[in-house]
């Protein structure tokens, strides 16, 4: 993983042609508990630092255009960028054209980033919890062409933070025993999700093996990572892929 003091690269052997960041929480103009690179602009944050960040992300790494930004729900809806002219409600976008940037807001949700070993489809996952139950992975995959594709996990809660309720158990389990193994029971009826191997089940069942990242936790590490379980009020980081 290659890592610049503002966002960080994959570790994932992609077409050099395919280009991927996410960004980390320093070198922007926020303050507070959005301090400093927030992108997002549905989490309380100053509308102009919001906007002043968004220029710096683009400046900063270069990009192609304006990232394809997203209302994300927590859906499993996923759409095409190249077609998204104005704020969607969807959780995922892809596309097979050049100098289009798919791009998904978290805090700890999971952002995906997924392209064919070729390097001409890509694109960006929002998964949380129900995200991942309602199939958004799936639907995402479903709408490229490609089958040989290529994962990377990008921060998200790690499997010792992420404590869940007995009914999101449940709610995986009823849809398929194969997600068992990523819960661990805590006690008093919570149980700890580890969002990583629930992601590479779901991808298991796709078919898709070819899983990197995965290694992170955004609650613990407060000095890269905003962290909405961690602080309530905070930024988001920006998960971005693009391609030549």
């Amino acid at each position: 993983m290659t890592s610049n003091k503002h966002w960080l690269e994959p570790d994932w052997p992609a077409p050099g042609r395919v280009h991927a960041v996410t960004t980390l929480r320093t070198g922007g103009v926020s303050g507070g508990g959005f301090s400093s690179l927030n992108p997002a602009t549905h989490v309380g944050d100053q509308a102009g630092a919001v906007e002043r960040n968004r220029h710096i992300i683009k400046t900063m790494l270069k990009l192609p255009a304006e990232p394809a930004w997203l209302e994300q729900i927590h859906s499993n809806k996923a759409v095409d960028a190249g077609i998204t002219r104005s704020l969607v409600q969807a959780d995922a976008s892809y596309t097979d054209k050049p100098g289009i940037v798919c791009a998904v807001l978290t805090a700890d949700c999971l952002p995906l980033l997924v392209c064919n070993t070729e390097g001409t489809e890509i694109a960006a996952i929002h998964a949380g919890w129900r995200g991942l139950l309602s199939g958004v992975i799936g639907n995402t995959v479903a709408a490229m062409r490609s089958r040989e594709l290529l994962v990377w996990l990008g921060p998200a809660i790690g499997p010792e933070r992420f404590e869940v309720g007995a009914e999101v158990r449940e709610a995986f389990i009823e849809k398929s025993a194969a997600f068992a193994p990523a819960f661990k029971a805590r006690g008093n009826g919570k149980w700890l999700a580890d969002i990583y191997q629930l992601a590479r089940i779901d991808l298991a069942v796709l078919g898709i093996n070819n899983i990197y990242g995965g290694h992170f936790c955004t609650v613990t590490d407060h000095e890269r990572f905003y962290s909405y379980r961690r602080d309530k009020e905070t930024g988001r980081m920006a998960t971005l892929i693009w391609r030549d």
